[in-house]
């Protein structure tokens, strides 16, 4: 009798614990056992030129890490509706810096917003004047956010080869800021030996945007932060002809991102 009442007992303690375990698993498992639907790879396909130029395997890879990465990061519209295909371009604009880099996340990010398009220093968007914010991550009050214009998005991908890029832009700014500063030097993905020759070769390429003997974007010359993420929207966009126009810098991009 005790013997049954002991069993009677116990089911809902082991459906509790099966439960508990399967559940557990399809949450920390879900974006690896998931598979991008056809519609987002047709978008990675046409949209992104980085993704059209992996082998099938690595495809493969990035497709599960924009998935991860959609897991891990709340996007929304703000007075915008967005589609698949914005959720696609954000996340593969997410990953392609740190592509190299399998188990990187973005510590320091946790909310995307989307405007329609341009927004001025206090986050608006229309009726207002001084609207040339095409995206920024926030800072203080705003740290962990990332503000999206999703015209600036779109027209990111669809000039693949004008080196402008402006999601790209920002994760750059977040890896950037990774040790504590936006300051164009990553600390964590350069050798300690080789920070001074970067900073270096990041003055000496200013100088030529502000000599008018480089083809760079001229918003690279505001600091060195804005530099290095202008310089890497270049690199990732068209790193045939970065390679030509800037050999050295070229080198060193790839070195810091992992890119053969």
């Amino acid at each position: 009798m005790l013997e049954k009442i002991f069993i009677i007992l116990l089911i809902p303690v082991v459906i509790y614990v099966v439960y508990y375990l399967l559940n557990r698993t399809s949450k920390n498992n879900k974006a690896i056992k998931r598979v991008l639907s056809d519609e987002g790879k047709n978008i990675l396909e046409q949209e992104v030129a980085y993704y059209r130029h992996l082998s099938v395997v690595d495809k493969q890879e990035f497709e599960t890490r924009c998935l991860a990465f959609l897991d891990t990061v709340k996007i929304e519209g703000v007075g915008v509706t967005l589609e698949l295909k914005d959720y696609m371009l954000i996340a593969a604009s997410a990953v392609i810096p740190i592509f190299a880099f399998k188990k990187w996340t973005y510590p320091n990010l946790t909310n995307i917003m989307v405007y329609p398009s341009h927004f001025n220093a206090d986050y608006q968007f229309e009726g207002h004047a001084n609207r040339n914010i095409m995206g920024m991550v926030g800072e203080g009050a705003m740290n962990g956010q990332m503000i999206l214009s999703k015209s600036a998005l779109e027209y990111g991908f669809e000039n693949p080869n004008d080196g402008q890029n402006t999601a790209i832009h920002e994760f750059v700014h977040l890896i950037d800021k990774t040790d504590g500063t936006v300051d164009g030097v990553p600390t964590y993905l350069l050798d300690k030996a080789a920070i001074i020759p970067f900073m270096n070769l990041i003055r000496e390429e200013i100088n030529k945007i502000k000599e008018h003997t480089s083809d760079i974007d001229t918003y690279g010359m505001t600091n060195p932060g804005e530099f290095f993420a202008v310089a890497s929207e270049y690199f990732f966009e068209n790193p045939t002809k970065f390679q030509k126009k800037h050999p050295e810098l070229y080198t060193a991009l790839s070195r810091i991102f992992e890119q053969s």
